[in-house]
Protein backbone atom coordinates (compact mmCIF):
# COMPACT_ATOMS: atom_id res chain seq x y z
CA UNK A 1 0.00 0.00 0.00
CA UNK A 2 1.28 3.67 1.04
CA UNK A 3 2.73 5.22 -2.15
CA UNK A 4 0.47 3.02 -4.71
CA UNK A 5 -2.70 4.34 -2.82
CA UNK A 6 -1.51 8.23 -3.97
CA UNK A 7 -0.82 6.81 -7.89
CA UNK A 8 -3.55 5.33 -8.12
CA UNK A 9 -5.99 8.08 -6.56
CA UNK A 10 -4.08 10.57 -8.34
CA UNK A 11 -4.76 8.79 -11.80
CA UNK A 12 -8.08 8.70 -11.18
CA UNK A 13 -8.51 12.19 -9.94
CA UNK A 14 -6.88 13.87 -12.91
CA UNK A 15 -9.02 11.82 -15.20
CA UNK A 16 -12.10 12.62 -13.31
CA UNK A 17 -10.95 16.18 -13.65
CA UNK A 18 -10.67 16.62 -16.48
CA UNK A 19 -13.49 15.04 -18.23
CA UNK A 20 -16.02 17.02 -15.75
CA UNK A 21 -14.03 20.53 -16.34
CA UNK A 22 -17.06 21.96 -18.87
CA UNK A 23 -19.38 21.10 -15.81
CA UNK A 24 -16.99 22.72 -13.05
CA UNK A 25 -16.97 26.21 -14.95
CA UNK A 26 -20.48 26.57 -15.65
CA UNK A 27 -20.74 25.65 -11.81
CA UNK A 28 -18.81 28.78 -11.17
CA UNK A 29 -19.92 31.07 -13.19
CA UNK A 30 -23.33 30.28 -11.76
CA UNK A 31 -21.91 30.79 -8.43
CA UNK A 32 -20.60 34.06 -9.09
CA UNK A 33 -23.99 35.20 -10.09
CA UNK A 34 -25.91 38.40 -8.75
CA UNK A 35 -21.98 39.52 -8.21
CA UNK A 36 -20.81 42.50 -9.79
CA UNK A 37 -19.18 41.48 -13.41
CA UNK A 38 -22.30 38.36 -14.23
CA UNK A 39 -22.79 37.02 -17.20
CA UNK A 40 -23.65 39.80 -19.55
CA UNK A 41 -26.88 39.03 -21.80
CA UNK A 42 -29.17 40.74 -24.41
CA UNK A 43 -30.83 43.79 -22.65
CA UNK A 44 -34.64 43.04 -21.70
CA UNK A 45 -37.42 45.66 -20.54
CA UNK A 46 -36.83 45.75 -16.72
CA UNK A 47 -40.39 44.11 -15.81
CA UNK A 48 -38.92 41.25 -17.85
CA UNK A 49 -36.25 40.86 -15.42
CA UNK A 50 -36.55 38.54 -12.66
CA UNK A 51 -34.51 41.00 -10.07
CA UNK A 52 -32.18 38.36 -8.26
CA UNK A 53 -30.67 38.34 -12.14
CA UNK A 54 -30.78 41.68 -13.81
CA UNK A 55 -27.65 41.66 -15.72
CA UNK A 56 -25.50 44.55 -16.72
CA UNK A 57 -25.89 45.74 -20.26
CA UNK A 58 -23.80 44.23 -22.88
CA UNK A 59 -20.75 46.56 -24.39
CA UNK A 60 -21.79 47.97 -27.73
CA UNK A 61 -19.26 45.92 -29.24
CA UNK A 62 -21.13 42.58 -27.76
CA UNK A 63 -24.75 43.92 -28.35
CA UNK A 64 -24.05 44.08 -32.28
CA UNK A 65 -22.49 40.28 -32.27
CA UNK A 66 -24.54 37.88 -33.78
CA UNK A 67 -23.55 35.53 -30.97
CA UNK A 68 -25.91 37.82 -28.60
CA UNK A 69 -28.73 37.72 -30.59
CA UNK A 70 -31.83 36.15 -29.51
CA UNK A 71 -30.79 35.14 -26.15
CA UNK A 72 -32.33 35.21 -22.73
CA UNK A 73 -31.36 35.53 -19.57
CA UNK A 74 -31.50 32.13 -18.53
CA UNK A 75 -29.60 30.92 -15.51
CA UNK A 76 -29.53 27.27 -16.00
CA UNK A 77 -27.09 24.86 -16.97
CA UNK A 78 -27.54 24.51 -20.72
CA UNK A 79 -28.51 28.87 -20.63
CA UNK A 80 -25.50 29.18 -19.40
CA UNK A 81 -23.32 26.33 -21.41
CA UNK A 82 -24.69 28.22 -24.51
CA UNK A 83 -23.95 31.57 -23.75
CA UNK A 84 -19.83 31.13 -23.04
CA UNK A 85 -20.07 29.24 -26.06
CA UNK A 86 -21.62 31.59 -28.52
CA UNK A 87 -19.22 34.58 -26.77
CA UNK A 88 -16.57 32.68 -25.98
CA UNK A 89 -16.01 29.68 -28.07
CA UNK A 90 -16.29 26.08 -27.25
CA UNK A 91 -12.51 26.49 -26.24
CA UNK A 92 -13.78 28.72 -23.30
CA UNK A 93 -15.52 25.53 -21.72
CA UNK A 94 -12.11 24.00 -20.61
CA UNK A 95 -10.54 27.14 -19.63
CA UNK A 96 -8.44 26.43 -16.44
CA UNK A 97 -7.46 23.23 -17.83
CA UNK A 98 -3.54 23.26 -17.00
CA UNK A 99 -4.70 24.64 -13.03
CA UNK A 100 -7.42 21.81 -12.53
CA UNK A 101 -4.52 18.44 -13.45
CA UNK A 102 -1.48 20.47 -11.34
CA UNK A 103 -5.10 20.75 -8.70
CA UNK A 104 -5.88 17.22 -9.05
CA UNK A 105 -2.32 16.33 -8.72
CA UNK A 106 -1.58 17.80 -5.29
CA UNK A 107 -4.85 18.06 -3.87
CA UNK A 108 -6.76 14.82 -5.01
CA UNK A 109 -3.77 13.08 -4.90
CA UNK A 110 -2.84 13.56 -1.60
CA UNK A 111 -6.55 13.06 -0.24
CA UNK A 112 -6.80 9.92 -2.05
CA UNK A 113 -3.74 8.43 -0.50
CA UNK A 114 -3.94 9.49 2.65
CA UNK A 115 -7.73 7.96 3.14
CA UNK A 116 -6.40 5.04 1.62
CA UNK A 117 -3.33 4.90 4.07
CA UNK A 118 -5.53 5.36 7.04
CA UNK A 119 -8.30 3.26 5.87
CA UNK A 120 -6.13 0.27 5.82
CA UNK A 121 -4.53 1.08 9.08
CA UNK A 122 -7.41 1.41 11.16
CA UNK A 123 -9.37 -1.34 9.66
CA UNK A 124 -10.42 -4.06 11.65
CA UNK A 125 -7.99 -7.10 10.61
CA UNK A 126 -10.49 -9.56 11.22
CA UNK A 127 -13.33 -8.21 8.56
CA UNK A 128 -10.74 -5.58 6.63
CA UNK A 129 -13.96 -3.30 7.34
CA UNK A 130 -13.52 0.37 9.00
CA UNK A 131 -15.91 1.51 11.42
CA UNK A 132 -17.89 4.83 9.76
CA UNK A 133 -16.77 7.03 12.52
CA UNK A 134 -13.24 6.04 11.82
CA UNK A 135 -13.75 7.00 8.09
CA UNK A 136 -15.29 10.12 8.60
CA UNK A 137 -12.47 11.04 10.67
CA UNK A 138 -10.00 9.59 7.70
CA UNK A 139 -11.71 12.14 5.32
CA UNK A 140 -11.94 14.94 7.19
CA UNK A 141 -7.77 15.01 7.90
CA UNK A 142 -7.23 13.72 4.46
CA UNK A 143 -9.34 16.58 2.91
CA UNK A 144 -7.93 18.92 5.13
CA UNK A 145 -4.48 18.37 4.40
CA UNK A 146 -4.64 17.52 0.91
CA UNK A 147 -6.44 21.20 0.28
CA UNK A 148 -3.75 22.81 2.23
CA UNK A 149 -1.16 21.68 -0.21
CA UNK A 150 -3.01 22.46 -3.18
CA UNK A 151 -5.10 25.70 -2.88
CA UNK A 152 -2.67 28.03 -4.98
CA UNK A 153 -4.02 26.02 -7.88
CA UNK A 154 -7.72 26.35 -6.76
CA UNK A 155 -7.32 29.62 -6.84
CA UNK A 156 -5.67 29.85 -9.99
CA UNK A 157 -8.44 27.47 -11.42
CA UNK A 158 -11.41 29.63 -10.19
CA UNK A 159 -9.93 33.05 -11.38
CA UNK A 160 -9.18 31.18 -14.68
CA UNK A 161 -12.05 30.32 -14.87
CA UNK A 162 -14.16 33.37 -13.91
CA UNK A 163 -12.18 35.18 -16.38
CA UNK A 164 -14.32 35.40 -19.40
CA UNK A 165 -17.41 36.82 -17.65
CA UNK A 166 -15.67 40.11 -16.78
CA UNK A 167 -15.44 42.83 -19.33
CA UNK A 168 -12.56 42.38 -21.47
CA UNK A 169 -10.24 45.42 -20.16
CA UNK A 170 -10.68 44.15 -16.74
CA UNK A 171 -9.78 40.00 -18.12
CA UNK A 172 -6.62 38.71 -16.37
CA UNK A 173 -5.96 36.84 -19.13
CA UNK A 174 -3.91 34.51 -17.72
CA UNK A 175 -1.91 32.09 -20.06
CA UNK A 176 -1.31 28.95 -17.75
CA UNK A 177 -1.53 28.04 -14.14
CA UNK A 178 1.70 28.75 -13.90
CA UNK A 179 1.33 32.49 -15.43
CA UNK A 180 -1.26 32.90 -12.78
CA UNK A 181 0.51 32.02 -9.51
CA UNK A 182 3.53 34.03 -10.86
CA UNK A 183 1.12 37.28 -11.36
CA UNK A 184 -0.65 36.76 -8.29
CA UNK A 185 2.31 36.52 -6.46
CA UNK A 186 4.06 39.38 -7.91
CA UNK A 187 0.78 41.66 -7.92
CA UNK A 188 -1.03 40.77 -4.72
CA UNK A 189 1.72 38.90 -2.79
CA UNK A 190 2.67 35.26 -1.84
CA UNK A 191 -0.38 35.08 0.37
CA UNK A 192 -2.96 35.20 -2.42
CA UNK A 193 -2.06 32.00 -3.20
CA UNK A 194 -3.84 31.25 -0.14
CA UNK A 195 -7.09 33.30 0.17
CA UNK A 196 -9.83 31.19 0.93
CA UNK A 197 -7.66 28.81 1.97
CA UNK A 198 -9.73 27.82 5.23
CA UNK A 199 -13.03 27.78 3.19
CA UNK A 200 -11.07 25.47 0.60
CA UNK A 201 -10.03 23.07 3.24
CA UNK A 202 -13.46 22.93 5.26
CA UNK A 203 -14.73 22.28 1.78
CA UNK A 204 -12.41 19.41 0.84
CA UNK A 205 -12.96 18.11 4.49
CA UNK A 206 -16.83 17.64 4.12
CA UNK A 207 -16.72 17.08 0.55
CA UNK A 208 -13.59 14.20 1.54
CA UNK A 209 -15.31 12.71 4.58
CA UNK A 210 -19.07 12.66 2.41
CA UNK A 211 -17.59 11.55 -0.79
CA UNK A 212 -15.09 8.85 0.52
CA UNK A 213 -17.49 7.76 3.12
CA UNK A 214 -20.65 7.65 1.53
CA UNK A 215 -18.65 5.34 -1.86
CA UNK A 216 -17.61 2.82 0.57
CA UNK A 217 -20.91 2.61 2.83
CA UNK A 218 -22.77 2.36 -0.45
CA UNK A 219 -20.74 0.02 -1.98
CA UNK A 220 -20.34 -2.60 1.29
CA UNK A 221 -24.34 -2.15 1.60
CA UNK A 222 -25.09 -3.13 -2.00
CA UNK A 223 -22.36 -6.26 -1.84
CA UNK A 224 -23.78 -7.01 1.57
CA UNK A 225 -27.12 -7.50 0.52
CA UNK A 226 -26.31 -9.00 -2.28
CA UNK A 227 -27.99 -6.64 -4.95
CA UNK A 228 -25.00 -6.36 -7.46
CA UNK A 229 -22.57 -8.67 -7.72
CA UNK A 230 -19.03 -6.57 -7.60
CA UNK A 231 -18.05 -4.97 -10.21
CA UNK A 232 -19.26 -2.02 -12.92
CA UNK A 233 -22.69 -0.99 -12.08
CA UNK A 234 -22.40 -1.58 -8.11
CA UNK A 235 -19.18 1.26 -8.80
CA UNK A 236 -21.64 3.18 -10.20
CA UNK A 237 -24.59 3.34 -8.34
CA UNK A 238 -22.33 3.57 -5.46
CA UNK A 239 -20.12 6.35 -6.57
CA UNK A 240 -23.40 8.46 -7.96
CA UNK A 241 -25.19 8.34 -4.47
CA UNK A 242 -21.81 8.99 -3.19
CA UNK A 243 -21.62 12.51 -5.68
CA UNK A 244 -24.84 13.34 -4.05
CA UNK A 245 -24.45 13.04 -1.03
CA UNK A 246 -21.11 15.47 -1.35
CA UNK A 247 -23.10 18.02 -3.36
CA UNK A 248 -25.45 18.49 -0.79
CA UNK A 249 -23.04 19.23 2.20
CA UNK A 250 -20.28 20.91 0.20
CA UNK A 251 -22.16 23.70 -2.13
CA UNK A 252 -22.70 26.43 0.47
CA UNK A 253 -19.18 26.41 1.21
CA UNK A 254 -18.32 25.90 -2.37
CA UNK A 255 -20.17 29.39 -3.35
CA UNK A 256 -18.57 31.29 -0.38
CA UNK A 257 -15.16 29.92 -1.50
CA UNK A 258 -15.46 30.43 -5.13
CA UNK A 259 -16.55 34.45 -4.27
CA UNK A 260 -13.89 34.90 -1.66
CA UNK A 261 -11.46 33.89 -3.97
CA UNK A 262 -12.43 35.70 -7.18
CA UNK A 263 -12.13 38.84 -6.10
CA UNK A 264 -9.48 40.95 -6.72
CA UNK A 265 -8.00 43.28 -3.60
CA UNK A 266 -6.15 46.37 -4.75
CA UNK A 267 -3.60 47.75 -2.54
CA UNK A 268 -5.14 49.49 0.51
CA UNK A 269 -8.74 48.96 -0.56
CA UNK A 270 -11.53 47.42 1.04
CA UNK A 271 -12.01 43.94 0.30
CA UNK A 272 -15.53 43.10 -1.78
CA UNK A 273 -15.76 40.13 1.46
CA UNK A 274 -14.78 40.63 5.07
CA UNK A 275 -13.95 36.37 5.10
CA UNK A 276 -15.76 33.46 4.68
CA UNK A 277 -18.69 34.63 7.37
CA UNK A 278 -19.00 37.98 5.72
CA UNK A 279 -19.05 36.39 2.50
CA UNK A 280 -21.77 34.27 3.48
CA UNK A 281 -24.10 36.82 5.51
CA UNK A 282 -23.68 39.49 2.79
CA UNK A 283 -24.49 37.19 -0.05
CA UNK A 284 -27.83 35.84 2.05
CA UNK A 285 -28.52 39.17 2.80
CA UNK A 286 -28.51 40.74 -0.86
CA UNK A 287 -29.69 37.73 -2.92
CA UNK A 288 -31.43 35.40 -0.04
CA UNK A 289 -30.85 32.54 1.93
CA UNK A 290 -30.90 30.21 -0.87
CA UNK A 291 -28.25 31.66 -2.95
CA UNK A 292 -25.88 29.61 -1.18
CA UNK A 293 -27.39 26.99 -3.32
CA UNK A 294 -26.41 29.02 -6.47
CA UNK A 295 -25.13 26.10 -8.69
CA UNK A 296 -26.44 23.49 -7.30
CA UNK A 297 -27.82 21.88 -10.24
CA UNK A 298 -24.40 22.14 -12.47
CA UNK A 299 -22.87 20.94 -8.83
CA UNK A 300 -24.93 17.73 -8.70
CA UNK A 301 -24.32 17.75 -12.37
CA UNK A 302 -20.53 17.36 -12.24
CA UNK A 303 -19.94 16.19 -8.50
CA UNK A 304 -22.62 13.13 -10.07
CA UNK A 305 -20.42 12.30 -12.96
CA UNK A 306 -17.02 12.87 -11.49
CA UNK A 307 -17.47 10.70 -8.62
CA UNK A 308 -18.48 7.92 -11.04
CA UNK A 309 -15.67 8.71 -13.28
CA UNK A 310 -13.54 8.98 -9.87
CA UNK A 311 -14.22 5.64 -8.44
CA UNK A 312 -14.73 3.62 -11.64
CA UNK A 313 -11.37 4.38 -13.09
CA UNK A 314 -9.71 4.33 -9.66
CA UNK A 315 -11.37 0.58 -9.34
CA UNK A 316 -9.65 0.02 -12.94
CA UNK A 317 -6.42 0.98 -11.96
CA UNK A 318 -6.46 -0.73 -8.49
CA UNK A 319 -6.96 -3.92 -10.63
CA UNK A 320 -4.17 -3.17 -13.34
CA UNK A 321 -1.81 -2.36 -10.10
CA UNK A 322 -2.75 -4.92 -8.29
CA UNK A 323 0.53 -6.40 -8.57
CA UNK A 324 3.01 -3.59 -7.97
Amino acid sequence: MGLKGFVEGGIASTVAGCTTLPLDLIKVRLQLKGEKHSIPVRPQPIQNLRPAYAFPPLSPAMAASPATLGLRPGVGLISVGVWIVQSEGVAALFSGVSATVLRQALYSTTRMGLYDVMKHKWADPDTGKMLLTRKVAAGLIAGGIGAAIGNPADVAMVRMQADGRLPTAQRRGYKSVFDSIARMTSEEGITSLWRGSALTVNRAMIVTASQLTSYDQFKEMILGKGLMKDGLGTHVTASFAAGFVAAVASNPVDVIKTRVMNMNVEAEATPPHNGALGCAFKTSKAEGPMALYKGFVPTISRQGPFTVVLFVTLEQVRKLLKEF
